[in-house]
């Protein structure tokens, strides 16, 4: 059997307008990078930088 996978569900926050757009997991193990990705916002209408958000 596969041993389970330490992950934390996190927010991605929307640099312009703040809003928290997207939720993934991240490994926790080995510390988490801090991570930005250029996703859609649809309050915008464009592609945004988009950076991790803990709750």
């Amino acid at each position: 059997m596969a041993k389970a996978v330490k992950r934390e569900h996190v927010w991605m926050q929307c640099s312009e307008c703040k809003d928290l757009n997207y939720r993934t997991g991240i490994n926790v193990i080995g510390g988490s990078p801090k991570l930005e990705l250029k996703k859609y916002c649809p309050r915008e209408r464009k592609h945004t930088l988009h950076k991790l958000k803990r709750k």
